[in-house]
């Protein structure tokens, strides 16, 4: 070896345990943590068929933390996706109980891409009321989430809409409850939108656009970036992910009403922070964000197996875990 080979070698850093990011890396260690807790708990809790039905019930706010991902990352957030995935279920059942179309195939595909519409006409409303209102997203979210709310109650007069209609109940029954050679399909929309999401968040000049947004609008703006679109696109992706959580949830029951998708919100915030993402922005996990979910799903799923808490009490668990989540963050990035 040369004397240029030990010098090159000399100045290669050389990477440590420190060098690792633990807010990466702590989501995955406390999933594997519950998974042995949970097999201790119960030897059923382990069994390939409770753990697809936990990942399978995990869908709706995986799904939709994956748009809250891109929304706190950009430095926002929206308190409203519980109501909307109320709203947009509701014009989605209405719409298919109106038999407008005669062929179940074909309203089966409209109803979806109007659940699809809507769901991004939300959450581009969040966005621009955010960005050109010049209101703090937690006061705009806040408002939209009483209106959407508001409006299924109205929609639905203080009861339950159901779908009437056999025929596409039977048809579209099979998207949350069928698999494909064995994996049952929300698991699979899942990965889905998980892939199709990391890719632009990490792939792609809108995703840099985002992380840099939510570091420093300042500095982002001075960069040339467009704060104001990068924010609004942020809240309509929210959105999509809401639509795509209907999506699943409608054939799941066949109904919704007024308290469809209460807390959904604290659990899709606690599942983005407890993957990882930084709540003040700047950074984003998009299979953090997932890990999160299936880590909210196998708390109550373990309380649910076991005597030891209540399971009354999986909200006020959930509600410590994004605490702890918090100060965790906070004592990781004083170390650092």
């Amino acid at each position: 070896m040369t004397a240029n080979d030990d010098n090159s070698a000399l100045a290669r850093p050389r990477r440590s345990f420190r060098d690792v990011d633990l807010r990466a890396v702590a989501p995955f260690a406390a999933l594997i943590l519950l998974l042995i807790v949970g097999a201790l708990v119960n030897p059923n809790f382990i069994g390939i068929n409770n753990l697809a039905n936990v990942a399978t019930r995990s869908a709706f706010i995986a799904i939709i933390a994956v748009g809250a991902t891109f929304v706190i990352s950009s430095g926002d957030l929206d308190l409203s996706v519980g109501s909307m995935v109320a709203f947009v279920a509701s014009l989605m059942i209405l719409f298919m109980n109106s038999g407008a179309i005669s062929d179940p195939a074909l309203m089966l595909a409209a109803a979806a891409l109007l659940a699809v519409g809507v769901g991004a006409l939300c959450g581009l409303a969040n966005g621009l009321i955010t960005t050109l209102g010049r209101i703090e997203p937690f006061i705009v979210t806040l408002g939209t989430m009483g209106i959407f709310r508001g409006l299924t109650t109205w929609l639905s007069q203080g009861g339950a809409i159901t779908l009437r209609q056999p025929e596409l109940q039977a048809m579209y029954r099979p998207v949350y409850f069928g698999s494909i050679f064995g994996i049952p399909i929300p698991i699979i929309v899942i990965f889905v939108v998980a892939a199709i999401a990391a890719f632009v968040l990490y792939r792609t000049r809108y995703g840099r656009h985002v992380v840099a947004v939510g570091s420093s609008r300042d500095v982002a703006r001075y960069s040339g970036i467009h704060v104001n679109r990068v924010r609004t696109i942020a809240f309509v992706i929210q959105g999509l992910c809401v639509a795509i959580a209907v999506l699943l949830y409608v054939p799941r029951l066949g109904s919704t009403s007024a308290t469809t998708g209460i807390l959904w919100e604290l659990q899709a915030i606690t599942a983005v922070v407890v993957g990882g993402t930084a709540l003040k922005g700047g950074s984003g996990r998009i299979w953090g964000s997932i890990c999160g979910a299936f880590i909210l799903e196998l708390v109550g799923n373990i309380m649910l197996l076991s005597n030891f808490i209540s399971e009354y009490l999986i909200g006020t668990i959930q509600g410590s875990i994004i605490i702890i989540a918090m100060l965790v963050q906070r004592s990781l990035v004083r170390k650092s």
